[in-house]
């Protein structure tokens, strides 16, 4: 037995002892070689294999994607560090919590600890480059030994992620082997590169919907809490070679100073160390800003989150840029002429995948070797922010009353406070506050915690500054959207307490979920209930009156209610409203199919649909789609005058179409309808709203509206407002007011919507046309105006 134990460990030691695999040697080409595409298994398979042959590798499965891929995060230190991992995740999370860490014990912990590093690439699938870089830098820090790496290894925990979106890497690349060497080479595949939300992805980091979020956010930030998470992406071919911060303004005011400072401080070393590599084209403080934390998670939990958008190829196919090529102007600076920001203009040449690559290993060691050099000033940095965060004087609290007219969207709101790490304690017996007395029970989030900020900015209500360069000329366009108030979007009263009030306070419960034969109209988990019964083959009865479900027996007035058949319309050219409009169904049990152009096409829609939904997308992209020779036959082509006709056959026969946002566009033309877009050909000058919450009134006579109050907040974005043309049967179910029309968020031009409609009811023989002015279920967080979509799915007529 001594001899067989002696003879494993000989073994194992001799396979530890052989050299990390090179990235040639197993994927048979040097990574950012042209025309290459990865795939996610073999990705994965590679990381496992630099775990056996090297010490200072850890590779940890920390969840799975939307479609059942593992995602992989490669924790690379030291040897000493890796075997203390835990130790100092521990570290951390002491610091994170100055409540728990006096002053005295910090500095001991400051002292031993690690700075962490959170790199993540490829979220977005047809960036491609940060796997391929993110592949050959760990390579190097295994295999390298200059004092430069031995100062990163012994001074920093770095946590590669090589792909958080591997589903869409396998997508990518799957497409772009079937298009190579053909004229399609390099386009973007016809699909969105993740199953429901595409290019949104990173836009979903403080509602928390998709696996591969949840999965970050609860296995990697909240375990580890990054002093950096750097995200790598890329960006147009036709301006800078790479972006680095800082930020250009807003910066969010819920974003603590010392963490802008830092992203500054960060972002212009590495536009230092690119400069001195030789590589051109870098520009700092222009493009992107840092208002919304739809993408923007660690700065709110006492991180620094920097970005990097290098130039893009067409997937991995080379590109030869032109000067006439190069943009005039991009958003704060010209990429054509030198200025402070961008000193040396890169102005056209031969542009390659390996050129990406190379620029951003020089990123990703800048970042990391400022962040080891730095290993103290980081973490006391991050120990300060919390302590700042106690310090809060004002707001004290919010607070959550107990009756809320929505008690699913009540679940959901206290769920997301509480997956973003914030504290939601109960009040034990009433007390006094704002000139009034808060009942027993209510919830209250005060400020004065660690991540007090997140809690923050998601329940007050945002004022966007107006982004122009002078008085009267067009509005700076945010990177993002300007408003993310959680209480409006899902229609939760929440309330804000200036000064501390007296009150005894316990830990908090999540309200429980009732469970009746009675599914109020007002409640967003009664969907879920609703389709659950349908499921089970239960009858389901809806009051005309209060438009109140109930489950196998019903009051006399009430009347039975048919499931009804979706179709969601899915063009040729991916949109990502599609998407989501897919994942909100689902999440409340609806049962679809999706619907395209040949279905369409075909006639005969009432044999198969009640209701087909047309999410947000450009009326050109329904109608024409793509057009001829820019994709595969099969992929181009749109709806035409056959399929407008076939979708007024469906209504006239009692179906219901319902269009979002700008696919209402379609719909007023296509179908003839007497409205008038009051926003059409207006300039951004004398409108704009570019992602806010506007206030409407709603019609309470409408079945539209069934459990909702008669005033609310919409999304919108460049939406549409209507008024009705002569002889119009046009049904305003919501109407903007005469003043007042900014809930959250930046609007100009407030005049040109006032008494405008927003949600227009049109009848059309025996069946609707429901138009949306608004996303309704915009990013899966409309709780309020989804409950417009869903009444509207029900709104069939008969069937002749």
């Amino acid at each position: 037995m001594h001899r067989l134990t002696t003879s494993l460990l000989l073994t194992a030691a001799l396979a530890l002892a052989a050299p990390p695999p090179s990235p040639e040697a197993v994927f048979g080409h040097r990574m950012g070689e042209d025309r290459t595409a990865l795939d996610w298994s073999r990705v994965v398979s590679y990381f496992q294999a630099l775990e056996t042959s090297s010490s200072r590798i850890r590779v940890r499965e920390f969840g799975r994607t939307t479609e059942g891929r593992p995602m992989i995060a490669a924790f690379i230190a030291a040897p000493e560090t890796l075997r203390r991992l835990d130790d100092y995740a521990a570290i951390q999370k002491r610091l994170a919590d100055p409540r728990i860490t006096p002053e005295s014990a910090a500095e001991k912990l400051i002292a031993e600890g690690k700075v962490v590093v959170f790199i993540t690439c490829s979220v977005h699938a047809t960036e491609v480059a940060s796997s391929h870089s993110a592949i050959e830098f760990a390579y190097r820090l295994l295999t390298a030994d200059s004092p430069r790496i031995r100062t990163i290894l012994d001074n920093a925990i770095l946590i590669l992620a090589p792909s958080i979106n591997p589903d869409g890497m396998d997508l990518v690349s799957a497409w772009y082997r079937q298009t190579l060497g053909s004229r399609f080479e390099g386009t973007p595949p016809p699909a969105l590169y993740q199953k429901y939300v595409g290019h949104d992805n990173n836009r979903d980091w403080y509602f928390f919907t998709q696996s591969e979020t949840r999965a970050i956010v609860s296995q990697i930030h909240n375990v580890w809490f990054p002093q950096i998470t750097y995200d790598v992406h890329q960006h147009s071919q036709y301006a800078s070679r790479m972006f680095v911060p800082p930020w250009l303004d807003p910066i969010e005011p819920n974003i603590d100073p010392i963490i802008a400072q830092e992203t500054n401080m960060l972002g212009a070393g590495v536009a230092a160390d690119l400069t001195a590599a030789g590589k051109t084209g870098v520009v700092i403080h222009a493009l992107y800003d840092s208002w919304s934390p739809s993408r923007n998670y660690p700065a709110y939990h006492a991180g620094v989150r920097i970005l990097t958008e290098s130039a893009s190829v067409r997937i991995a196919t080379p590109v030869t840029v032109l000067p006439s090529q190069i943009d005039a102007q991009a958003l704060g600076y010209s990429p054509r002429e030198r200025s402070w920001n961008y000193l040396e203009p890169w102005l056209g040449g031969e542009w390659k995948l390996r050129d990406i690559v190379d620029y951003q290993l020089i990123a990703l060691e800048s970042v990391l070797w400022q962040a080891a050099v730095r290993r103290e000033d980081l973490l006391r940095n991050f120990y300060r922010i919390g302590r700042r965060a106690l310090e809060r004087a004002s707001p004290w609290a919010f607070v959550i009353p107990p009756a809320q007219p929505d008690p699913g969207a009540l679940r959901k709101l206290l769920d997301t406070l509480q997956f973003g790490l914030v504290e939601i304690e109960q009040t034990a017996e009433p007390f006094q506050a704002n000139g009034k007395t808060y009942a027993t029970g209510a919830w209250i989030v005060r400020l004065q915690q660690p991540f007090g900020a997140f809690a923050k900015t998601l329940l007050e209500r945002q004022r966007y500054p107006d982004q122009r360069e002078r008085p009267g000329v067009s509005p700076q366009r945010p990177y993002d959207v300007t408003a993310h108030t959680l209480p409006l979007l899902l229609g939760v009263d929440v309330e804000t307490v200036e000064a501390p009030a007296a009150v005894a306070l316990r830990p908090a419960d999540l309200p429980a979920q009732a469970s009746a034969n009675l599914l109020p109209a007002a409640d967003s988990d009664s969907w879920r209930a609703l389709n659950a019964a349908w499921n089970a083959g239960r009858t389901v009865w809806r009051s005309p009156a209060t438009g109140d479900f109930f489950i196998g027996s019903a009051p006399p007035n009430a009347q039975p209610i048919a499931r009804p058949r979706i179709g969601v319309y899915r063009s040729h050219e991916p949109a990502m409203d599609e998407g989501w409009t897919r994942w909100t169904l689902e999440q409340s049990g609806f049962a679809y199919r999706t619907l395209h152009n040949e279905e369409i096409l075909a006639g005969n829609l009432r044999q198969s649909f009640d209701a087909i939904v047309f999410p947000d997308q450009t009326p050109d992209s329904i109608a024409d789609g793509y057009r001829r020779g820019a994709m595969p036959p099969e992929y181009t082509g749109g709806l035409g005058r056959t399929g407008a006709a076939a979708l007024k056959r469906f209504a006239a026969d009692g179906g219901a179409l319902l269009f979002f946002n700008r696919s209402t566009g379609y719909a007023v033309s296509a179908l003839d309808l007497r409205l008038r877009n009051v926003a059409d050909g207006v300039s951004a000058h004398d409108l704009y709203s570019p992602g806010s919450l506007l206030n409407v009134t709603l019609d309470p006579a409408s079945p539209l509206c069934y459990g909702l109050p008669n005033e609310i907040a919409v999304w919108a974005e460049g939406s549409p407002a209507w008024e009705a043309l002569k002889d119009s049967p046009a049904q305003v179910v919501a109407r903007y007011p005469e003043s007042n029309l900014l809930a959250s968020g930046w609007l100009l031009g407030e005049r040109r919507l006032a008494g405008r409609a927003a949600l227009v009811d049109y009848p059309l023989g025996d069946g609707r046309i429901v138009l949306f002015g608004l996303r309704p279920q915009y990013r899966g967080q409309s709780y309020r105006t989804l409950k417009l979509l869903f009444n509207a799915l029900l709104l069939t007529g008969p069937h002749r």
